[in-house]
């Protein structure tokens, strides 16, 4: 019997036919040799199905069926998974390399409730690395880091399945925030990894839906947060998201973790 926990990797999908393959190909090269991955379609019609049975040995169990939204499908997800940990890498995304779970250190940190890591950006038009996530993870992650708004990209948090709860279905854009701070509440030992987790397709549904996308973290943010505290977070975003685009700061960070 394996002494590696197992891992839960999930990945959500509709409609996404020329973005899942690369995705599933991330997963199934992965070395860690104790390894589920589960696929919840929201019963496609463009292909996508098509490419899930393509991986279908590869795949530990996948279903197709019509669902309320990214989190109804994602409380699927949870569901199905029997892992120690789960991880979310949604159609687009990908697991960095294929030697990324296995330089997790889950063996050596056994009582850690939490991992954690860097995200790269890449293009959703060239899909050129694009550098690293804006945001600079803690390093000694808390749920109260996340006044400041999400920390640490959700594709690149392993969290143990005994502490999750299921998503908040009422939002549409922002419930992701609100789950990691719920398990990061509950978290005993939370431990930062010092490599890239994930590579983070731009232009996502947040991003082209901006204006509801603050509104839902502003009423995330406000529940765990205090009304004044998260007003002046959100003011900071505005200056941050200004000063981006007056080009007095990158929009991301250079890549500094070299590929071996």
């Amino acid at each position: 019997m394996s002494t590696l926990p197992k891992i839960s990797v999930i990945t959500v999908v509709f409609n996404a036919v020329e973005l899942l393959e690369q995705t599933i190909k991330s997963i199934i090269c992965q070395s860690y040799a104790n390894l589920e991955y589960i696929v919840i379609d929201g019963s496609s019609t463009d292909g996508t199905v098509d490419i899930i049975k393509k991986y279908d040995k590869a795949i530990t169990h996948w279903i197709s069926e019509k669902d309320t939204g990214i989190y109804d499908a994602m409380n699927k997800g949870l569901k199905m998974a029997s892992g120690d940990y789960v991880i979310f890498i949604n159609a687009g995304d990908m697991l960095y390399a294929c030697d990324t779970l296995a330089k997790i250190p889950f063996a050596a940190h056994p009582e850690a409730d939490v991992f954690y890591g860097e995200t790269v950006i890449i293009s959703d038009k060239t899909g050129e690395d694009l550098g690293l996530r804006k945001k600079v993870p803690p390093r000694n992650l808390s749920w109260k880091h996340y006044q400041k708004g999400m920390v640490v990209c959700h594709q690149s948090i392993f969290i143990k399945k005994s502490i999750t709860t299921n998503y908040n279905t009422s939002y549409r854009l922002s419930a992701d925030v609100e789950w990691v701070i719920l398990a990061l509440k509950k978290a005993q030992k939370v431990v930062y990894v010092d490599c890239i987790i994930s590579r983070f397709l731009s232009g996502g549904a947040s991003r082209k839906m901006q204006k509801l996308s603050l509104k839902e973290r502003f009423s995330v943010m406000r529940k765990y947060f205090g009304l004044i505290p998260t007003v002046f977070s959100h003011i900071g975003f505005i200056f941050d998201t200004l000063a981006v685009k007056l080009k007095l700061r990158p929009l991301y960070r250079k890549n500094y973790f070299k590929p071996e």
